[in-house]
């Protein structure tokens, strides 16, 4: 973690959000959190493993939201494309979530894939008032939608695929005061790293492609997405 975290810092990554996907990878971002200055945490399960949720899960998912360098619930959500939990258990650890994000005052981290009307209507149902973060944004048949909502979009390495047109037209819709931009690592790494693991470094290569899609300078993509990361989680 070390050389990850030393690699971000080369690039001017100065902040990393260490992503939870059940109780022990989330304990384990918060005690990266304490080891690394510049290392936060969101805590939460995963849809993937929505099949292992219990009732209970919520207990340590608020134990772990009262750290002070937690600043998000999740990522949580929906997911259709992998076949590890039904739909039922998703949407009730979903649920669970988002009613600890509205106790704890967190935002939530949304993951969602080949799942678009199912997370859009558990979230409109349920999460009214809540800071939403759409992660890995791929809801480009929803972009009206989620403007209404006002809810945030984060770019990762996709943005940077040739093929993903309809990605760089949403990136370049969404309001300047809503847009977030991310790794996923590491998973899905940016041009011109596709197909290597990918690391928190390499953020500054799909802020790139978003600052060309906005038409702006690298430095003002950069100014703006730093201080909507800084809004949305508290720094």
């Amino acid at each position: 973690m070390a050389a990850v975290v030393q690699a971000a810092t080369e690039r001017g990554v100065s902040r990393i959000v260490a992503i939870g996907m059940g109780e022990e990878s989330s304990r384990r971002t918060v005690a990266m959190t304490e080891a690394y200055a510049g290392v936060w945490a969101a805590v939460g399960v995963h849809p993937n493993s929505a099949a292992e949720w219990r009732d209970d899960d919520v207990a340590w998912i608020a134990e772990l939201a009262a750290h002070p360098k937690v600043v998000a619930i999740g990522e949580c959500g929906m997911d259709f494309y992998r076949d590890r939990a039904t739909p039922q258990q998703q949407e009730r650890a979903f649920r669970a979530q988002i009613d600890v994000a509205r106790a704890t005052g967190l935002p939530l981290v949304i993951h969602t894939r080949d799942a678009d009307d199912a997370t859009l209507g558990i979230l409109t149902d349920a999460a009214d008032g809540l800071t939403v973060i759409l992660h890995c944004f791929s809801m480009v048949d929803h972009v009206e939608r989620v403007i209404e909502l006002g809810w945030y979009t984060s770019f990762a390495g996709p943005l940077t695929y040739k093929p993903n047109t309809a990605l760089r037209a949403a990136a370049a819709r969404m309001p300047a005061d809503r847009i977030l931009v991310e790794t996923d690592s590491p998973y899905l790494a940016p041009v011109p790293w596709r197909g290597k693991p990918n690391q928190p470094a390499y953020v500054a290569d799909t802020l790139a492609v978003l600052a060309d899609v906005r038409g702006v300078d690298i430095a003002d993509a950069d100014e703006l997405t730093t201080a909507n990361a800084a809004r949305v989680f508290g720094w």
